[in-house]
């Protein structure tokens, strides 16, 4: 990184982007403001019992876009959601973004305190591994990412229909930068990582069939 602003460096392998998270308080509401946005139709998902949500996906290529929400017919579970879903007020937004790790127990080791401990998972026949916290908020008030190592060869994104997105950059703000620049240069080197001085927040600008499209 250079001064307060710039791409992440990195010499970790095997750990990239994932997806990106829209966090809304009904998934309806926020699958409806993701397609206004884009122009698209979200598909997939389905329900994480362990954590009491549920989800809609989007092909980002290689990645994708989840939008996740507390689900109404699922029982309040013992522990705190996931991206701090317990405490989500407003409308829908990008709440967090995830990294893959070939590793996750070797990822967690290069984490920050706080990245959480992992937990298995499994939506259907898709197995993974996934570092939750145990409050549910991420490390740098959420912008660090959650650590995510999928099990086989299973993964949501090339089961999604390509309809032309595609992450261009992920701007990550936070009063900050240069140590979470730091924490992520741990961790990765991939290029579409953007550390930014400023309130904590993230931004993803997305290529798009209509034209770029930025989401907040």
């Amino acid at each position: 990184m250079t001064g307060a602003r710039g791409m992440v460096p990195g010499p970790a392998a095997g750990v990239r982007i994932d997806h990106l998270v829209i966090a809304a308080r009904d998934l309806d509401e926020g699958v409806a403001w993701l397609e206004a946005r884009l122009g698209v139709t979200m598909e997939g998902g389905g329900r994480h019992a362990a954590m009491g949500t549920h989800n809609r996906l989007l092909s980002l290529g290689e990645v994708y876009l989840e939008v996740i929400a507390p689900d109404p017919d699922a029982p309040r579970p013992a522990h705190p959601r996931w991206f701090d879903l317990d405490n989500h007020r407003g409308g829908p937004r990008l709440a967090a973004w995830v990294l893959r790790c070939d590793d996750l127990d070797a990822g967690l080791a290069l984490a920050p305190p706080g990245s959480g401990a992992p937990m298995a998972l499994a939506r259907g026949d898709l197995r993974w591994r996934m570092a939750v916290p145990a409050d549910g908020r991420l490390p740098f008030d959420g912008v660090f990412p959650a650590l995510i190592e999928w099990e086989g060869q299973g993964h949501p994104a090339p089961r999604l229909s390509d309809a032309g997105l595609r992450l261009r950059c992920l701007r990550l703000r936070h009063p900050r930068a240069a140590e979470l620049a730091g924490a992520l240069g741990r961790l990765t080197a991939d290029p579409g990582l953007i550390v930014e001085d400023g309130a904590a927040g993230l931004t993803a600008e997305l290529d798009c069939p209509s034209g770029p499209v930025v989401l907040a």
